[in-house]
């Protein structure tokens, strides 16, 4: 029974249970062993939610982060008695389906308030302003006949950022269909204002309305196999977690770090953050921002890496010299600190490229160093080329290109030396997946929103959009046991999946046990696979996302 402090115990839940189509108490083998590539779970189509009524829903009497967790909590404790399947001896999943139907959610068109268009599909539209902004623009739009409201959002409950107001919404009606809501937006734009179609369900933990997280436990202990991070063939390309998954024989795979989308930000596929891989360093890491680290013992912690050719700093590996997704080097521009789903500059970079990145290497102004196996230049030429299957290759832009040019001549050595740093201490991980921000650490709910470039300074829309409202989740925490928790939710489905918000989501990592919890990459890109099949409802329009790299449970072999 799960107790919370100063209240009354948890109420039993009763009826239908956490597997689809599985009623709690109905006995299942304590030991269901799936094989990679057996469908042990029918997949749910992406954007058809079922019928209503073919899927098993308990309405929670409870905050939803609280009630979700009680029954997870039940499941894994008891997976036999709760229809939870277990893949493995020490590797165990289950799936909950919280709450009926839309509850008191509606269809409403939020203005836009003037603001930069963004590549990356799970951009937040610029929707939050100032009341004076939000005063004007009600008049403004109720002079033209549009019922509006203007509607204040306040700071969560983040463990770096204020408290009161975050900014002002302006909206107008609320419908129960979504064709009556686009027809506002369109008489809006016809009128010479600009508004999204939105869905109250997905505001905030207020909101209430249907849920669909997955957990997988995996305790290291009992596993005798291993938990990795996996990019594919190559670090360069995207493919999508249920390939990933399939394609290494994985019991489950869940996406993983954030990752370059557009080549105007980088190589597409290159991880935005650390990136490790069979023990190889194949993308530096972001400062400050937290990462899961595979091996013996999956930890959580900051990594820090400490990358030189010849002795001379290196700034980047496997991507586009000044060109740094999410920031937070120095000397970046517009800042060395992260921010989020941003793309500064640097004119001054040295890069290094392994033969895992799988693709010739960018051109563009510069210099480029071949290096063979010994770390012997071999050849210097214009930016743009093949990387020695057994060697390196080297560029630098600016100043960097001078010293490259200066120092780089065939015959001589430039030794090529990587290291990696956790919480100050040097570590060799045999697989890094990047991440942010913190959800809880100590055993605490603490999101640092702001340290980990969530919060974009001048622009509230962003961490409105990115984390005060829902979205699909995908997170990764350690209990105090060392067992591995990795959670996706299910969101931005109306009436099918809501999603969470990042505190709803640390909030479910420590209800679940967690004591150090972190974000992974979220919105379209989360997905979760079993052997191989994808069991999650992604909620990109075109189905499963292809991203940069997974997490995966792989058997022993």
């Amino acid at each position: 029974m799960v107790r919370r402090r100063g209240r009354r115990p948890l109420p039993r839940q009763r009826g239908r249970g956490l597997r689809d189509g599985a009623p709690v108490g109905r006995r299942v083998p304590r030991r269901r062993t799936l094989a990679p590539g057996t469908p042990g779970i029918r997949p749910e189509p992406a954007n058809e939610p079922p019928p209503p009524g073919t899927l098993p829903r308990v309405k929670p009497k409870l905050p939803a982060a609280l009630f979700l967790s009680a029954v997870l909590t039940a499941a894994l404790s008891t997976p036999a008695a709760a229809g939870a399947l277990e893949l493995a001896p020490g590797v165990t999943v289950a799936t909950t389906v919280t709450g009926e139907g839309t509850g008191h959610n509606t269809w409403t068109v939020t203005t836009q308030v003037p603001g930069g268009s963004s590549p990356d599909p799970d951009a937040p539209p610029a929707a939050l302003g100032t009341r004076e902004h939000a005063e004007a623009l009600v008049t403004a739009l109720r002079g033209k006949g549009f019922a509006a409201r203007a509607e204040q959002v306040d700071w969560p409950a983040f463990a770096d950022t204020p408290r009161g107001a975050l900014g002002w919404r302006v909206r107008v009606g609320s419908f129960t269909d979504r064709a009556q809501a686009a027809a506002t937006a369109s008489a809006l734009s016809a009128n010479g204002f600009t508004g999204s179609v939105e869905w109250t369900g997905q505001d905030g933990p207020a909101a209430g309305g249907p849920q669909r997280v997955r957990v997988a436990v995996v305790d290291p202990k009992r596993f005798t196999g291993r938990v990795a991070a996996s990019h594919g063939e190559s670090v360069a390309g995207r493919r999508t977690t249920s390939a990933l998954a399939a394609a290494a024989g994985a019991l489950v795979g869940t996406n993983g770090g954030f990752f370059v989308i557009d080549p105007r930000d980088g190589i597409p596929g290159e991880p935005a953050g650390a990136g490790v891989y069979q023990g190889v360093l194949q993308s530096e890491a972001t400062t400050g921002r937290p990462a899961l680290l595979l091996g013996e013992r999956p930890s959580i912690g900051v990594p820090r890496t400490a990358i030189t050719v010849g002795g001379h700093p290196v700034n980047g590996v496997n991507r586009k010299p000044g060109v740094i997704r999410n920031c937070g080097e120095p000397g970046d521009v517009p800042t060395d600190r992260p921010l989020h789903d941003t793309t500064c500059t640097h004119p001054d970079e040295l890069v290094l490229f392994t033969p895992q990145l799988g693709a010739p290497t960018p051109a563009g102004d510069g210099v480029e160093a071949v290096l063979d196996a010994h770390d012997v230049v071999t050849a210097v030429r214009p930016t743009g080329g093949d990387v020695p299957a057994a060697g390196h290759t080297v560029q630098g832009i600016g100043a960097a290109a001078a010293w490259l040019t200066a120092h780089a001549r065939p015959g001589t050595r430039l030794r090529v030396d990587t290291r990696i740093f956790a919480d100050g201490r040097p570590v060799h991980p045999a697989g890094v997946v990047n991440g942010g921000p913190w959800l809880v650490r100590d055993g605490r709910v603490s999101v640092n929103a702001a340290a980990d470039g969530i919060v974009h300074p001048g622009d509230p829309s962003f961490v409105y959009g990115w984390g005060v409202k829902r979205n699909p989740r995908t997170m990764v925490g350690l209990d105090r046991r060392g067992r591995l928790l990795i959670v996706t939710a299910d969101g931005r489905q109306p009436g099918y999946a809501e999603g969470l918000s990042l505190v709803e989501g640390a909030e479910l990592l420590k209800r679940l046990g967690a004591v150090e919890a972190i974000n992974l990459d979220g919105g379209g890109s989360t997905a979760m696979a079993i052997g191989g099949k994808l069991v999650s409802s992604p909620s990109d329009a075109t189905g499963e996302r292809p991203v940069g790299d997974a997490v995966l449970v792989l058997p022993r072999r």
